[in-house]
This record gives structure tokens, sequence and C-alpha cells, in this order.
């Protein structure tokens, strides 16, 4: 079994991608490619040849902003209440954003008002273009793909999960592979590992393949029946259940 990373930017260049194999029922990981710089025809090869891929990228908008936009375009947007703090947030912040803060006080980059939303919008046409081969896109992480928070994922593995990216980080980089190498000792980097520590975006990606084997293997954290709407449409960061 494969499981892809995807460590997603608005530029091919700048776009780390990752797969791990899964052999002798789990006894052994291998990181079987690694590379820096993807187009999209080499993204859809690697979800489309894997098992599941993790996706460091917002899958969609909170539901309230589209609501919104929508309105105004029509030119029939309804007066607010008030234009506070609540629904500012509400226009910010998906319902998994939220969640992610609430459980580990990191707050994920707004992708309504931050630049994550260029690297989410090539996702877009990526997912329709994957919906087209006959791929399950579903943004809830139930088919092939689940959305993924590196520093989220880190963070609840009580791994280095801040100030290990850009050149100047490098050492702190190589400390968090050692330590991805300790969590899991059957990790085998097959002559990439000099590359993870060289590059935050392939550091990234294969953060993002593993947690797309433990989504895959039920071991993260899934929308409740609650938030199951605004899932499918706004998308659901897959942490891993370390309870």
């Amino acid at each position: 079994m494969s499981f892809a990373g995807i460590d997603l930017a608005s530029d091919p260049k700048r776009t780390g991608v990752a797969v791990i194999r899964e052999e002798h029922a789990g006894e052994r990981l291998v990181v079987h490619h690694a590379l820096l710089g993807a187009d999209d025809d080499h993204i859809v090869k690697l979800v489309e040849e894997s098992q599941k891929a993790g996706v460091d990228v917002p899958f969609g908008w909170p539901r309230p902003f589209v609501e919104h936009i929508a309105s105004h375009a029509a030119g029939s947007v309804e007066v607010p209440k008030t234009t506070g703090p609540d629904w500012r947030r509400s226009m910010a912040l998906r319902r998994t954003d939220m969640f992610v803060h609430s459980r580990l006080g990191l707050t994920p980059l707004s992708v309504s008002t931050d630049r994550i939303a260029y690297p989410a919008m090539r996702w877009s046409a990526l997912e329709a273009r994957l919906r087209a081969s006959g791929l399950d896109c579903s943004r809830n992480g139930t088919g092939r793909v689940c959305e993924v928070y590196p520093a989220a994922a880190l963070k609840s593995w009580h791994l280095i999960h801040r100030r290990y990216k850009k050149t100047a980080n490098a050492t702190a980089r190589d400390e968090l592979v050692g330590q991805v190498e300790e969590r899991w000792p059957s990790l085998e980097w097959n002559g990439f590992r000099a590359l993870a520590v060289q590059s935050d975006d392939v550091l990234d990606a294969i953060i993002a393949a593993l947690v797309a084997r433990e989504s895959s293997q039920g071991r993260t954290i899934r929308p409740s029946r609650e938030q199951q709407a605004d899932a499918m449409v706004e998308g659901w960061i897959h942490l891993p259940n370390v309870d």
C-alpha cells in the first residue's frame, strides 16, 4: 500500500510531494518518492496511484463567506445585525479551523483572507480534475484524499511543530527528522532524508503522507454528525487521534 503527501503551493516549483509505501504488513515503511517541484499532472498521478493522499491545503471556503460573496455578487445581501468580531470570524474561519484551534491552540491560515487562498484555488481545479476521473474527493476526507495541517499533526504527536521552516531553520528540521525516526523506527528514508532536511515543503509532504496513512486506518479525528454538513463543503483537517 502507498500513501501520498502533497504540500500544495500555488506555484508548482514550490510544491513538495512524497510517497510512503507500507510493506510487510506495516512492519516496514519506505519513503518511495519525494520531490520538490510537482505540476498538476504529477499530483493527479500520485493521488490516482495511492490508497490515500494527504493534502496540505484548505479544501473549501467558510460557508458563511461563500454565501455572503454570492449574495453580494447578486446584490441581495441581507444586512447583518453587526459586523463585529464574531461576524468577521465566521467569514474568515471554517468550522474545522475553529476545531483545530479549540483542540490544539493553533489557528490555520484563513482561506478567505490570507494568501493560502492561492493554493486553495489550485486545489479546487485539481479536485475537479480528480472527480472527473472518477475518484471520490469528498471534502470530509472519507474518500481518496484528506486535508491535513502538518503543524497540527506534529503538535498532536508532541513533535517540533514551530520554527522548522525556511533556510535558517535547517537545524530544527534535522532535529524534527530525528524525532520522526524515533516515532516511526521502521521508516526507511531510501536516500531522501537529506532532501527532507533541506526542504520544509518536502518534509511537510512526508508528514502529510503519514497523516494519510493514519486516516486510512481510522486513526484520525473525523467530523461529528453536527460538523458533517460543513465538512462536506468546507473541508475537514484530519488530526491524528492520539487518544
